[in-house]
């Protein structure tokens, strides 16, 4: 127990805030089904799925993302258990991240960040939602992309054979975010489009809730597993070259697929995903100044014997004391947080010291 104390000045504490940043690599192999989908956990309720980084039963397997498809309740009059389904995601997710209007209705997503306006409102969504484990305090902004390929299957290919891979990223965040319920937002563009053209986002990603939207447009063609792709009828198709085409694809399977086969086509077109998380450090300096005159004794039972002080050879001789612990109190004199040096300092008349505690949380 101390026996002495030294008020802490203003000028003695300083508070801090640094933010940490980790790479976080995601392959599209995790998702796609590569490991015959035991990396995939299925629902019950069939109103999402969730993606591990091993097979999910294992305990060493950590959640990275979940799945899930919405559809606007303005935008479908069905009354069927799935649409009922969508329809629920799509509200649930508009709510906790846009909020309410004006008039107390949900805000619909909106491509192009506008509110005011009908114009880029997104009536049928993919949401991929990342675990805080990954996100931690945030995604940094500029650094979130993801490839996909527009097509699932060998019929979207290109004429020349190719699947058509898209990357998508929030290449404007440095300069133009919003902010919402949710925290701030911005939007998501192709890599081979304008991403100072507002019109031209084709989704939003909020970065203190780790979810990304993308508008089901995105996959203008045939849109599935390649074992269990989603095709329009073939009145619907039009050939180009010798591969076939599907310009209805996505808008044949948001109507006519479940939430769980819509989740596992995307998946099926995931390529890959990086951003950087954000870790916010909260830190508070105390500067603990030790003047000449101050703490050359110690309250150590052992530094006394028979009323004298053992460090001292003679009466004349300086005293001297060792610090080893800086107790941080209440000003009830509660200790708070005990602070231990890797090695003892002397401490004389003819020192004076400043130690540095950080406090970090």
């Amino acid at each position: 127990m101390a026996k002495s104390f030294k008020s802490l000045l203003g000028d003695d504490i300083k508070n801090t805030r640094t933010l940490l940043h980790e790479a976080i690599p995601i392959t599209g192999t995790i998702a796609s089904g590569t490991y015959s989908d035991n990396n995939i956990k299925t629902f019950s309720h069939g109103m999402y799925e969730s993606v591990y980084d091993y097979p999910y039963l294992s305990s060493s397997a950590n959640h990275i993302f979940d799945v899930s498809y919405g559809v606007s309740h303005r935008a479908t009059s069905s009354i069927n258990t799935q649409d009922s389904k969508k329809a629920n995601i799509y509200n649930q997710m508009a709510q906790t991240l846009f909020g309410y209007d004006i008039s107390g209705s949900i805000r619909l997503f909106d491509s192009d960040g506008n509110l005011d306006t009908s114009n880029g409102q997104m009536n049928q969504c993919f949401f991929i939602n990342f675990s805080r484990l990954l996100v931690k305090d945030e995604i940094k902004k500029n650094s979130f992309r993801m490839g996909l390929f527009l097509s699932g299957t060998v019929e979207g290919r290109t004429t020349d054979g190719r699947l058509e891979l898209a990357t998508l990223g929030d290449y404007d965040a440095g300069n133009e975010f919003r902010t919402s319920p949710a925290g701030d937002y911005g939007l998501i563009f192709s890599q081979s489009g304008d991403s100072t053209d507002n019109t031209k986002s084709i989704g939003l990603i909020f970065y203190q809730a780790g979810i990304v939207v993308l508008t089901s447009s995105i996959f203008m063609q045939e849109f599935g597993s390649p074992t269990n792709a989603i095709n329009s009828p073939s009145a619907a198709r039009s050939s180009t070259g010798s591969h076939w085409q599907d310009k209805y694809g996505i808008t044949v399977a948001g109507t006519g697929s479940t939430i769980g086969e819509l989740a596992a086509g995307f998946r099926h077109t995931l390529y890959n995903i990086s951003f950087n998380n954000t870790i916010e450090l909260n830190s508070t300096i105390y500067f603990c100044r030790v003047n000449h005159n101050e703490f050359n004794y110690s309250s150590n039972p052992t530094y006394l014997t028979g009323s004298k002080i053992v460090v001292k050879n003679q009466s004349a001789d300086l005293p001297v004391s060792y610090i080893t612990t800086i107790g941080l109190y209440s000003p009830d004199n509660e200790l708070m947080a005990v602070a231990k040096l890797s090695e003892p300092i002397r401490k004389d008349p003819n020192t004076e010291l400043t130690l540095r505690v950080r406090l970090d949380y």
